[in-house]
């Protein structure tokens, strides 16, 4: 139907883990949530500092905890130790000391095997949507720039051979042009603005990746330089944990009013027909595999006597895959299929949920499969 209708279909569909705030379960009606706009934007955050911590946090596919305190120490350890760092002191040094203009000199091939190295992983990873791979290959890059700069001690060089100097310069402005090129996915108002610091005009990200090989023109006129990004105080820190403490005390003593009220702590009721609806029946698992890109959910084959099953099980973190062969297992045989990272589950094992970890119910003793449970 879509694509009867002029849509372009998805050529793949990115499935993203479970959110958590401070290791806890993301829940509104818990208080376990950070507001965009209240808590972050309206405290002055640069949007650009959170897409940079859901990138580089882990895989896409892995739980993302949100915690202040890890997110304070990206932006200052990666963001303003290390990218912001190395930036700025190359633009800052070459634009007092070469009237705010990129020096003549030769770029280092050592650097640029770098810059094509990290430019190579960059692609790569797009495509893959490993987006930490991405940032940490850019902060690889950073390192390096900063490592270089240090070493070749331009503040020293520039005074006993200024055209040496110039090709350390151009060299450490070639790696940040890159670096700014291939982190705009991750950070694009940020990268513009160090786009703008560069000299350059545009858009950069309408700028293509192979950009970031091109030299950079000796003689072309920098901009300002400009901090990029700054450090969070520890008293900035407290301040915001002290809101996220303070909304879950709020919801805690909202929910301690409701059930005071006689709100919804009863379960709700089945009817015995509806019970009756549910077929369950005793299983044995013949087969179980990982499923690449998911750390949580196994493949499993369920023997229910007349007919095998395949089943998708988040029991990955508390069963290994071989231990669960032979095992005896409580199925719904009648629930709907569906699928779970693409694959189609027909059935659904039963588990205790005892704090976050999966329990399989078993039978305590060997029964033939496909037993009807009443």
């Amino acid at each position: 139907m879509l694509e009867g209708a002029g849509y372009t279909l998805p050529s793949a569909v990115v499935a993203s883990g479970m959110l958590k705030v401070d290791d806890k379960k993301f829940s509104k009606s818990r208080g376990i949530v950070v507001w965009v706009k209240d808590d972050y934007l309206d405290k002055g955050l640069h949007p650009d500092l959170l897409r940079y911590y859901l990138a580089s946090y882990t895989s896409h596919n892995k739980e993302v905890n949100f915690s202040w305190r890890i997110f304070a120490d990206k932006v200052n350890t990666e963001l303003v130790g290390a990218f912001g760092n190395f930036i700025n002191r190359a633009l800052t040094f070459t634009y007092k000391n070469y009237d705010g203009k990129v020096p003549s000199g030769e770029i280092d091939p050592e650097a640029m095997a770098r810059i094509v190295e990290a430019l190579t992983d960059a692609r790569t990873s797009l495509e893959e949507y490993e987006f930490k791979k991405l940032t940490d290959g850019i902060m690889t890059l950073a390192d390096f720039g900063n490592t270089y700069f240090q070493s070749r001690e331009p503040w020293k060089l520039v005074r006993a051979d200024k055209a040496k100097a110039g090709s350390v310069l151009r060299t450490c402005l070639q790696i940040a042009k890159a670096m700014i090129i291939l982190m705009e996915p991750a950070m694009p108002g940020k990268m513009q603005s160090a786009w703008s610091q560069l000299g350059m005009k545009g858009t950069v990200g309408e700028v293509l990746f192979d950009e970031a090989m091109a030299p950079i023109p000796e003689g072309h006129d920098l901009g300002k330089p400009e901090i990029l990004f700054t450090k969070m105080d520890d008293s900035k820190v407290k301040e915001l944990e002290e809101i996220f403490k303070k909304r879950i005390e709020q919801a805690d003593v909202r929910g301690k009013k409701e059930l005071a009220a006689g709100g919804d702590e009863k379960p709700k009721t089945l009817s015995f027909d509806q019970l009756q609806a549910v077929d369950l029946r005793i299983g044995e698992i013949t087969a179980a595999e990982p499923i690449k890109g998911s750390s949580k959910l196994l493949r499993l084959k369920v023997n229910l006597g007349a007919e095998t099953r395949q089943v998708v099980a988040g029991i990955a973190l508390a069963y290994e895959p071989e231990d669960l062969v032979g095992t005896q297992v409580v199925v719904v045989a009648n629930l709907e299929p569906a699928k779970l990272f693409g694959i189609e589950s027909q059935a659904m094992l039963l588990a205790a949920d005892v704090k976050g970890k999966a329990v399989l119910l078993r039978p305590s003793e060997k029964v033939d499969v496909g037993t009807k449970v009443r």
